[in-house]
């Protein structure tokens, strides 16, 4: 008998592939797209390292889920993102037609699927999907906080850095 994972299971999975897009300088977000409780592909953000725009967890899940299937719709999947998505990703989930969306965290500034703008229900679409937000939120908020506090100190260091040298060189 196949064991059934939670919810929070397969977000954990997903965070575990944040890490690792955090590992390569990448704003840590990950995908994982579930069905019939097994994995059918998964992903983590790529757009600085591949210079790709689109390369974002979700669409790189639903892409390598499409070829796993041999199908571009990607019926009875429940994808699992760490973020909640943005306009693209809500698009692509949209069109392939993935039966429901689970994510951690909120986005306030580009959320499409409730926060700023909710793209997954929208009656005009031809396909809505059910939304589930907010699965291990606290800990997929916080490592995207560490993440650009990370970086922002980063920065500050750098300019620090460069103001000195600028300094030394008057």
């Amino acid at each position: 008998m196949t064991e059934s994972y939670s919810d929070k299971y397969w977000m954990r999975r997903a965070m575990a592939l944040a890490m690792q897009a955090q590992a390569q300088g990448e704003i840590p977000v990950g995908a994982v797209l579930v069905a019939d409780n097994k994995i059918i592909s998964q992903g983590f953000n790529l757009p600085i390292t591949g210079h790709d725009p689109t390369a974002h967890a979700e669409i790189i899940a639903l892409r390598r889920g499409g070829i796993q299937l041999q199908n571009y719709r990607l019926l009875n999947t429940t994808l699992y993102v760490t973020l909640e998505p943005c306009v693209m990703c809500a698009g692509a989930m949209v069109h392939s037609r993935i039966q429901r969306l689970v994510y951690g965290a909120s986005d306030m500034k580009t959320g499409a699927a409730g926060s700023l703008i909710d793209i997954l229900r929208h009656p005009g679409m031809n396909h809505q999907i059910e939304i589930i937000g907010g699965v291990l939120a606290e800990e997929c908020s916080t490592m995207l906080s560490s993440f650009f506090k990370q970086r922002r100190e980063q920065h500050k260091a750098l300019k620090k850095m460069l103001k000195a040298q600028q300094q030394k060189m008057s």
